[in-house]
């Protein structure tokens, strides 16, 4: 059904659509439109749904080849290095649970060896190992992906920093890369991109038909604030009509000095100060003009490359100790383990951590002291030796806790974490503090490695200090509100403190004892922000409720945290979250049934007193025409929707629509102009007639009229409203046939003083022959086009079936047997030789349009059925005996030409022609016989096969309709004067004429000059391309 003010232009008002309802007892002062009437009941429609949403972030450097790795890690989960993450997959049913068949990804064939994925590691195909079963959820469990890339283009380039426009071709090969390893039928939500950032989402087929109101906003923060080298792209979009999720993929500013960090933290800022987004309209209250902001979603991720570092650790200090967990994925005397060992066996002196690490501004080698309290460790060697004697205490087979265990990879990078810069400036209040979660950090550092290894850190002159530059943060709307709520508590405190100092400390006491028990502002209030020491409470585990904007409650739960070790293609790791959403979404059926009730309530809320008037449908069963449609009748009656059954082309189909003044007062109403799909004003669309039995002019249709005529009627009048529905336009019906349109409208009958009432159009496209193209014809199955799928995705099969379209065949047979037979008819009852036999009458008989009566009330009949016989590959019979053969003739002639007319490519299409008519032109210089043009045409048309077999068959159906209607030589009298054969020859070149000049205008596409000359030329060079086929060399 058309809807009214949707679309990305301006959209009307509520208060100014036709068929708003006016005021009433029974309707609330802010239920003033049937959109929020059918929000007021959303608890009746919307149901618990679940997906699962992951959102993966890389920075690919600008380096060639990485985008090979994209379908592995993001979609096929391959990649991780399961003993440097610590991880653990929680399934959705078992939110505590690890997922046993993820952490066992070698089952088959073993997983190729770190030593050997190196070696083989080149920009020309993926480093992911080889048969890696794939470790984290993927493919067809996943609803939602969400990429965010970094730097495909290279932002270090003045040229690409400061380029007006964004070059879309190169993000063709990552978008195609994405695409081929999702599995079928994932749809493209949207996709974003601004210089360096690309973010991607795609869906499931069942959650992509749920997500609407889709928007997206990109920042510029480079340089001079505004350039895209930094920034980051956003969406925004409804999920479910009831949950709004926000996805923001962002590059922040490099470097680790002090002014770099406080840019980083500005870029952020500016990315939130300048995003908008569209408003949504739910229908849930007024549209909100101003539109929306980060921060007035459900959900949101922040993710990408946010570049901060971890501060106040000498760079050497932590590429050791980490190095000293990474070597133990190489063999000795492999080139990744040789750089390893070559840089601890620097280690020199002591790294003897301090347990305050307060004075993050400092280097101090003595940070790096586990928070579980282990013992101190001395040196990296110390580090190695404990390693293994700690592993050779556990052979019993209990291994310990790794948050306990003070020589694991946890304890590390819960060492490292407190002088992580995000988390600093968060706990400051400076960044991503109102409400920004993120997962446990279980993984190594992403960023920087030698391009091509698994734990090399960069070993490039600058060494550069390893850090968690690469984050996926997330949020919700409680976590938000409970930011400010806590903000706004501590405001009054302050505010109560304050003024108790102010009064006296014991006076105030006094009053309220109760506030000045055990409050510092300093520091109160800040428990919110979770432990940095302790990653464990970070991530939404069980899926904590949030009651989200629309008012229905939702729940997140983070499943799975890490990055990919094993992909070697950039410096920086790729990382992933995978989220379970739990949310109430509209189901659109019980929607459908809470809009019909919504409207009937509406409707006897009606004030008696008002004038309005009660529409009745005639719901018509097809058999009485010869079709049949499976309506359900009980149904149809249930509701004034106007079915028109079964709809093929060029067939007619009347509704009749009673209009019955049941008020008490008189009613004058009229049909309201709407907005048609192509943007028009008019009553009703072109396929759709109404006529009024009572007006003077009952003939006259009333649509697309600037007003509507308005009718009277008295209490208990009544008036009949007869609905025509034609399908005839070609470019609606190539429409139809690939699934682009639907035959559904409404009609608004507006009663003055009174409500409106909206009427439902609507009909069942039948496929049909007509207005597709010669290509897709000759492929159509033997069963018909009847057995394509209405769908625009899908076309006609691959492989060549026909020579030409069988309709041509069957049409061409038909017509000419039929004019034989209409030839000998006339032969046996001419008696009268003042009665002309009708080729004589007109020259382009049968084809001639002047030539076809259009009163005759079989010729529609005849048509429909012809059209039928092609559309359902059925052999088209004869004209019984019954039947004037003439009419039938007709009927199978007009069924031609706008077959003809239809085809989308013509006979001749338009780049043939071009060719044809240079050739012909080129010929007029020459010296040439009638054959010799046959022979040139022939020869540009055999460059296309099917148009020359097409075009055969036409033109030899007409030299031989020529030759039966004006034949040149007269058998019986070979003796006659030479006087009447130039009369036959005249009649033969006038008949010649008239059939090519119907016949050119349908088989030959050109472009229309615009001047009256050379169009006149045109269209007698087209002409003369078809007659030269119907002469005869007497002729």
């Amino acid at each position: 059904m058309a809807t009214i003010g949707r679309g990305e232009g301006g959209t009307l008002s509520q208060d100014s659509l036709p068929g708003a309802y006016p005021q009433a007892g029974l309707i609330t002062s802010n239920l003033t439109s049937l959109a929020r009437a059918v929000h007021s009941r959303q608890a009746e429609y919307v149901r618990p749904q679940r997906i699962r949403i992951k959102v993966g972030s890389w920075n690919v450097a600008a380096l060639p080849g990485t985008e090979k790795d994209i379908g592995g890690w993001f979609v096929q989960g391959k990649g991780v290095s399961e003993s440097l993450a610590n991880l653990k997959v929680n399934s959705p049913e078992e939110p505590h649970m690890p997922c046993q068949e993820a952490l066992n990804p070698s089952a088959g064939k073993v997983r190729e060896s770190v030593v050997d994925q190196e070696s083989r590691a080149s920009k020309k195909q993926s480093t992911i190992p080889q048969n890696d079963k794939g470790t984290l959820p993927g493919g067809e469990d996943i609803g939602l992906y969400v990429l965010g890339l970094q730097e495909i283009v290279d932002i270090s380039s003045a040229t690409e920093a400061l380029r007006p426009y964004h070059d879309s071709s190169v993000t063709q090969k990552w978008k195609k890369a994405l695409s081929d390893a999702l599995p079928q039928g994932y749809m493209l939500v949207t996709e974003q991109h601004f210089h360096g950032l690309y973010l991607l989402i795609y869906a499931a087929p069942s959650v992509a038909q749920s997500i609407s109101s889709v928007s997206a906003s990109s920042v510029g923060t480079g340089i001079m604030g505004y350039m895209g080298n930094k920034g980051g792209v956003t969406v925004r979009f409804l999920l479910g009509e009831t949950t709004r999720l926000v996805f923001v993929n962002c590059h922040l500013a490099a470097g680790t000095e002090k002014n770099s960090l406080e840019r980083r933290n500005w870029d952020a800022a500016q990315i939130v100060a300048r995003t908008k987004y569209d408003a949504i309209d739910d229908g849930s209250s007024a549209k909100e003009e101003s539109g929306e902001v980060i921060g007035d979603e459900d959900f949101a991720w922040w993710f990408g490359d946010l570049n901060y570092r971890l501060t106040g650790l000498p760079s050497e200090d932590v590429r050791r100790l980490l190095m000293l967990h990474t070597r133990n994925e190489y063999d000795l005397g492999q080139r990744s383990s040789r750089k390893i060992e070559n840089e601890l066996a620097k280690t020199e002196g002591s790294i003897v951590p301090s347990a305050n690490a307060e004075h993050h501004n400092q280097t101090d080698r003595s940070a790096l002291i586990p928070p579980t309290g282990g013992a101190v460790i001395e040196s990296a060697s110390d580090m190695i030796s404990s390693t293994s004697s700690t592993a050779n205490s556990q052979t019993d087979g209990n291994e310990l806790d790794p948050y306990s265990d003070p020589t694991s990879l946890q304890t590390t990078i819960s060492s490292l974490l407190p002088h992580d810069e995000l988390r600093q400036q968060q706990k400051a209040g400076h960044v991503f503090h109102d409400g920004w979660r993120e997962g446990p950090i279980t993984f190594l550092p992403t960023y920087k490695y030698d391009i091509g290894s698994v734990g090399v850190f960069d070993s490039s002159e600058k060494k550069r200090n390893p850090s968690w530059c690469d984050r996926i943060l997330f949020r919700s709307k409680s976590d938000r509100d409970a930011y400010y709520q806590l903000r706004q508590e501590e405001a009054a405190a302050r505010r109560k403190d304050a003024e108790m100092k102010a009064s006296g400390i014991a006076k105030a006491a006094a009053e309220d004892e109760a506030v000045l028990f055990d409050y510092n502002p300093e520091y109160d209030g800040m428990a919110y922000v979770e432990d940095d020491d302790d990653d464990t409470n970070d991530g939404l585990e069980g899926g904590e409720p949030v009651v989200t904007k629309a008012g229905v409650v939702d729940r997140l739960q983070l499943d799975v945290y890490t990055s990919h070790q094993r992909v070697l293609s950039s410096d920086h790791k790729p990382l992933v979250a995978i989220f379970t959403l739990q949310y109430d979404g509209a189901v659109p059926e019980l929607k459908a049934k809470v809009h019909q009730e919504v409207a009937r309530e509406l409707d006897r809320a009606e004030n008696d007193a008002r004038p309005d008037v009660t529409v009745v449908v005639d719901h018509r069963p097809d058999d009485e025409e010869g079709y049949s449609t499976p309506l359900n009748a009980a149904k149809l009656e249930d509701s004034n929707v106007v079915n028109f059954g079964e709809v093929r082309y060029g067939q007619s189909k009347l509704r009749t629509i009673t209009i019955a003044n049941t008020s008490q007062v008189a009613s004058d109403f009229s049909f309201s102009e709407k907005a048609l799909q192509d943007g028009t004003m008019a009553i009703v669309p072109p396929w759709l007639k109404l006529r009024l039995d009572n007006t003077d002019d009952p003939d006259k249709p009333v649509e697309r009229f600037s007003t509507s005529p308005k009718l009277h009627l008295e209490p208990g009048e009544a008036i009949s409203v007869v609905l025509e529905l034609r399908v005839e336009d070609v470019a609606h019906v190539r429409d139809l046939n690939s699934g682009k349109a639907k035959l559904e409208d409404f009609l608004i009958l507006h009663v003055s003083h009174g409500r409106d009432h909206f009427i439902p159009v609507h009909g069942k496209w039948m496929p049909s022959a007509f207005g597709r193209s010669v290509d897709e014809l000759i492929r159509v199955p033997e069963d018909g086009v009847r057995s394509i799928p209405v769908d625009s995705n899908k076309d006609c099969d691959n492989n060549v079936k026909w020579s030409a379209p069988r309709e041509l065949f069957r049409l061409t047979e038909l017509i000419e047997e039929l004019v034989e037979r209409v030839i000998a008819e006339v032969g046996m009852t001419a008696h009268d030789p003042a009665v002309k036999a009708p080729w004589e009458v007109k020259t382009g008989w049968p084809f001639d349009s002047s030539a076809i009566s259009e009163e005759d009330p079989e010729l529609d009949d005849f048509c429909t059925s012809i059209r039928e016989y092609l559309d359902t590959a059925k052999v088209i019979p004869q004209a019984p005996s019954t039947v004037q053969a003439n009419v039938y003739l007709m009927a199978a002639s007009r069924v031609l030409v706008d077959f003809l007319r239809s085809l989308s490519d013509g006979i001749i299409p338009e780049s043939l022609w071009n060719i044809l008519d240079q050739s012909m032109k080129d010929l007029d210089g020459t010296s040439h016989t009638p054959e010799d043009e046959r022979q040139a045409i022939l020869d540009v048309l055999s460059a296309a096969p099917n148009y020359n077999v097409s075009f055969v068959l036409l033109t030899s159906m007409l030299s031989r309709i020529a030759g039966e209607v004006a034949p040149v030589h007269d058998t019986q009298s070979a003796h006659n004067t030479l006087n009447l054969p130039l009369e036959r020859i005249v009649r033969r070149a006038a008949v010649n004429a008239a059939l090519a000049g119907v016949f050119a205008k349908v088989m030959i596409r050109s472009n229309t000059p615009s001047k009256e000359k050379e169009k006149k030329a045109l269209e007698d060079r087209k002409r003369g391309v078809i007659e030269v086929f119907l002469v005869t060399s007497s002729s």
